[in-house]
């Protein structure tokens, strides 16, 4: 028996119950993972509240889809580590809230020794997702200018470093002073603090008119028509995450008039052939290696006091990545 999180019924944090956890051994082509530093993101909260049924898992369910630790038990068939090793996982199965925990041997990649399993833990998830966000679902360079919501967050802290890497003209927002310095040094040529200024007249002002090329929305239903109306003709409208909740019905002549683009793109299935998720996840971590990107781990919580932590995140109180230290 291990120590981690259960969670019983949908609602808010005091739903999430620290208990002891039957964990079990690895069956073939499985491992198990002694977590040295377990990620959390928005969808853990989407899934605590039950919000999106088709990703949530069944009740009763441990939280969590990204961790770091080592390797300390794999099963029959298992090629791709041995014990011992340092390896990292993002996305499903929804079970890192935990001590310790089986997972696929095919869904963890290495951890270079050069980065730290905290970093790792804080960056896996939110890397991969900027990665599919700048990198597949469309390819940035110095021609395009982008406008990134929440870009002090986990994720678009991110986007805007690698952006700004690649080239782009990035505006970010954000909703204070503290994570406007914060995105400045993350790489925004641009913020706008969306309490104190009108999103789409700044954007305007700034692109003289023409509107971003590409704008990058975790907000949604606070965020959507403000999106569409910041981007340019034959703009991408790119919606990867509801912090605000999902947008109202989509009105098709948002886009019509300037003939947009819009796609709603998963990491998950972006990263799903074991090669893509190694491809990335190799050249995310070369990236933090060489400072290209800044990983932020500002905020680290006892995983038996994940609630506070996802208070904290739900309040909009964070900034950065989000980790939980196991117990032992």
């Amino acid at each position: 028996m291990v120590k981690g999180i259960r969670v019983y019924e949908h609602g808010g944090p005091e739903v999430m119950k620290w208990e002891d956890v039957d964990i079990g051994e690895p069956k073939s082509g499985e491992i198990k993972l002694k977590n040295k530093a377990i990620g959390v993101n928005y969808l853990d909260v989407y899934m605590r509240r039950g919000l999106i049924p088709s990703l949530c898992p069944p009740l009763t369910f441990t939280p969590g889809m990204e961790a770091a630790g080592v390797v300390i038990a794999i099963g029959p068939e298992v090629t791709t580590c041995k014990v011992g090793d340092y390896v990292a996982y993002a996305g499903f199965p929804v079970c890192s809230y935990t001590e310790e925990m089986i997972l696929p041997a095919d869904r963890v990649v290495p951890v270079p020794p050069s980065i730290d399993p905290i970093i790792a833990a804080a960056v896996l998830f939110k890397g991969l997702t900027a990665h599919v966000l700048v990198r597949s679902c469309f390819q940035i360079g110095p021609e395009h200018t982008i406008l990134v919501h929440a870009a002090a967050g986990g994720v678009g802290s991110l986007v805007c470093q690698w952006a700004n890497a690649l080239g782009a003209t990035v505006i970010g927002t954000v909703s204070n002073e503290v994570k406007a310095v914060q995105a400045k040094e993350d790489g925004c040529h641009h913020v706008i603090i969306y309490k104190q200024e009108n999103i789409v007249d700044r954007v305007m002002e700034i692109t003289s008119g023409k509107g971003v090329d590409i704008a990058y929305d975790s907000i949604g239903k606070d965020t959507f028509e403000e999106s569409a109306a910041c981007l340019r003709f034959r703009g991408y409208m790119v919606s990867f995450g509801f912090a605000s909740g999902s947008p109202e019905p989509v009105k098709f002549s948002v886009f019509s008039d300037k003939c947009l683009h819009f796609t709603i793109p998963s990491m998950m299935l972006y990263t799903k052939a074991r090669e893509d998720l190694l491809a990335a996840s190799e050249e995310l971590f070369d990236n933090v290696a060489k400072g290209v990107l800044r990983v932020r781990a500002n905020h680290k919580y006892p995983l038996s006091q994940v609630a506070q932590a996802h208070l904290d995140l739900e309040d909009r109180k964070t900034t950065g990545s989000v980790v939980l230290i196991p117990d032992n």
